[in-house]
């Protein structure tokens, strides 16, 4: 797996903590957490962006993102469990999955 790849992945994590902490930050040391989450996943995601196709690169990006940031929600913050929201986010973390392994990252740049 190219370091790119793996670069957007966390860009989706982080892109679960500053979500969550943009809802539930109350402290001045939970804001500070929001903001350089915010920072670092935005300048990362821009020089991956560089790199790799942009179409797929968003569409993954949101996806790991939204897919992170409702599992942090339902272990941390005690949102509510429902089997049937946990299978869409299967669905959406395969097609996620899948954009990645039919993309040739010789498409530098293209939009999909």
């Amino acid at each position: 797996m190219r370091k790119e790849w793996i670069l957007l992945f966390l860009t989706g994590v982080l892109e679960a903590v500053w979500v969550s902490g943009i809802k539930h930050a109350a402290t001045w040391w939970e804001w500070l957490i929001t903001i350089a989450s915010i920072l670092v996943s935005f300048k990362v995601l821009f020089d991956v962006a560089a790199k790799l196709p942009l179409g797929t690169m968003y569409a993954v990006f949101t996806g790991l993102g939204t897919v992170a940031t409702v599992i942090t929600e339902i272990i941390f913050f005690g949102e509510q469990f429902n089997p049937l929201k946990l299978l869409f986010i299967a669905a959406l973390l395969a097609g996620v999955m899948g954009l990645k392994f039919v993309t040739n990252d010789g498409e530098k740049g293209k939009s999909v």
